[in-house]
């Protein structure tokens, strides 16, 4: 049985497998400069992001990490998804979709006016994914990105 529960701070180590499991997959393990103690600090002492875990067991087999953002067209806070992450074995088993579901209660309870994320665009099971949670692409924007060496 799967279990969905906020991560509490001894459980970093599987936070930091996850980040580095999730990259691999994307073919970009060589941007993970991301450390335990960064992570921690983040996390848990600044609070600027927030991971859920899923649980077989005591074995945890997915996350997913958010925050929030703000609409200045809603007037009101979004959810941003930035990962959502399950291991190979325990994929086509709905454990991403109990993580995204417990993502989307979030959002209700916190009142959000929104939720968003990207998706990279040559992972078709993501794409199929989230079309079946009825979430529509934004063809109409582009997402750019600043890195912390052109600030």
């Amino acid at each position: 049985m799967i279990v969905i529960k906020k991560a509490k701070r001894e459980n970093i180590k599987d936070i930091l497998k996850l980040i580095k499991g999730l990259a691999e997959y994307e073919k970009l393990s060589q941007q993970v400069v991301a450390t335990e103690a960064i992570l921690e600090k983040e996390i848990f002492d600044e609070e600027n992001a927030k991971v859920i875990l899923a649980f077989e067991e005591q074995t945890v087999v997915g996350f997913a990490l958010y925050f929030y953002n703000f609409s200045t067209f809603k007037g009101r806070k979004g959810l941003y998804l930035e990962d959502l992450y399950v291991l190979p074995r325990y994929r086509n088993l709905g454990i991403g979709d109990s993580l995204f579901n417990y993502l989307i209660k979030e959002a209700k309870e916190q009142k959000c006016g929104r939720m968003e994320w990207v998706c990279l665009n040559w992972n078709e099971s993501a794409k199929d994914f989230y079309k079946r949670k009825n979430a529509k692409p934004l063809s109409d924007w582009i997402v750019y990105r600043l890195d912390e060496s052109n600030f």
